[in-house]
């Protein structure tokens, strides 16, 4: 069959099924399997779809998603968001807005703790909107912040979705993505910051006032053992003492550990928290089995191939090729989740992006960015859908807000594409590269 055709099977079938509502876990196996049927016998595609889908998760590395997501999840009910929101207040107390800074520094925390932006958006909404809302602040404005800021755990590590990218790129060092999303996780929550800094003070929002030194010196004691985490995990991870799954293993224990000391964690919640992470899992694995398939199908079908030849047909100046991946993948980050947009569409562009010159690991930065942003945006952004429910307001009152967040990170996405060392100056520093 022609390759246009065939692509255009795939992504039609795709999208009409999550048009309709079908869970895009099936939508995937489903457009995979009816794609194929134009070049191989049922038996075959039952076979191979089968296959491709068990390999999909037999990796050892993919263990440290759902070790991840319950330390998350622990943290999210264990009492660490509340003393990190206010280690996060002694730095911004005397800046304008300052409870909404607080919200920024404690999802840039509280993310490189859990690597969930969900979770952080969840945790810190939950802790300081009603503090926002009882000063007085617009709480489309409060939302926005929140919204904007929570993916920035995508970043900075540890996070998942480096795991992720790490399997499916061909084993790039997990340790080396980590260090490289560092300083892009930073820009990106320092961005979010200059915006809410200008609002605020167009708006004359009050400051909370600098903090005695008495009570500095307990509200950081109380907010370290947390923050030794990320001490402990990337430090063992980069230092090559453990594993990223390893890694995970130790968050675990350590998180239940710090939850059970604060005496913010029973058996019933634990048991609770246990589902609940299972149920998470559950989805994402089953969205890598089913993208794992629907790889081998664009492979065998050769569409990545096509995809990347239509591209570089458009230009040879990789200033353009690169503007024009990241409109693309900002588009699909608006439509689909980071799991299987990581998965679909790094065989795609991978290649194009190694042939001018742009390393996997910087690759990988600007793809996870890219996702970032799609997190925030309708119709499908999660962390929007969240943020939304925390404050109870509606998702058309917010968007709006959100517009200047999206342009100054749209911004910084293209510094991240377009300097390199922003990506890779770090784990050129430390000897990872």
């Amino acid at each position: 069959m022609n390759i246009v055709l065939t692509t255009v099977i795939l992504f039609a079938v795709f999208g009409i099924l999550l048009f309709l509502g079908c869970p895009i876990s099936v939508s995937i196996v489903i457009s995979s399997i009816v794609t194929a049927i134009s070049s191989l016998s049922w038996d075959q595609i039952t076979f191979i779809t089968m296959q491709k889908m068990n390999s999909g998760v037999e990796s050892f590395s993919l263990l440290a998603i759902p070790l991840f997501i319950l330390a998350g999840n622990i943290m999210n009910n264990g009492g660490i968001a509340k003393r990190l929101v206010n280690f996060a207040k002694l730095f911004v107390g005397w800046i304008p807005g300052s409870l909404a800074q607080a919200n920024v520094l404690g999802n840039m925390l509280f993310g490189a703790l859990s690597g969930s932006s969900v979770a952080a958006a969840s945790a810190m909404g939950g802790c300081i909107y009603p503090i926002e809302k009882e000063d007085g602040y617009d709480p489309a404005f409060a939302t926005a912040v929140n919204i904007a800021s929570a993916p920035t755990g995508l970043l900075i590590p540890p996070t998942s979705a480096f795991i992720v990218y790490s399997t499916v790129a061909g084993g790039v060092s997990i340790s080396t993505l980590f260090m490289a999303g560092y300083i892009p996780g930073i820009l990106m929550g320092l961005g979010t910051m200059v915006v809410a800094f200008i609002y605020a003070k167009k708006h004359k929002y009050p400051t909370t006032g600098r903090v005695p030194a008495k009570e500095a010196l307990k509200t950081t004691l109380e907010a370290l053992p947390s923050l030794l985490l990320i001490v402990i995990v990337i430090g063992g991870i980069v230092g090559g003492i453990f594993t990223a799954t390893e890694g995970a293993g130790i968050c675990v224990l350590y998180c239940l550990i710090l939850s059970i000391c604060y005496k913010s964690i029973t058996m019933k919640s634990f048991m609770k928290i246990l589902v609940n992470s299972a149920c998470t899992s559950g989805i994402i694995l089953f969205l890598i089995s089913a993208s794992s398939a629907m790889s081998f199908v664009m492979a065998y079908s050769g569409i990545p191939a096509a995809i990347s030849n239509g591209i570089m047909a458009i230009s040879d100046n990789k200033f353009v090729i690169f503007l024009l991946m990241n409109v693309i993948l900002l588009i699909v980050g608006m439509f689909m989740d980071i799991t299987p947009a990581i998965l679909i569409f790094t065989p795609i562009f991978l290649p194009i992006a190694e042939s001018m010159g742009m390393t996997a690991i910087q690759f990988g930065v600007m793809l996870i960015f890219n996702m970032c942003m799609g997190n925030m945006t309708p119709p499908v952004g999660s962390v929007l859908f969240v943020g939304c429910g925390i404050s109870k307001i509606s998702i058309e009152s917010v968007a709006r807000t959100l517009v200047p967040y999206f342009l100054v990170l749209f911004i910084l996405l293209l510094a991240v594409t377009y300097i390199p060392a922003l990506s890779l100056g770090l784990p050129q520093l430390m000897g990872l590269m």
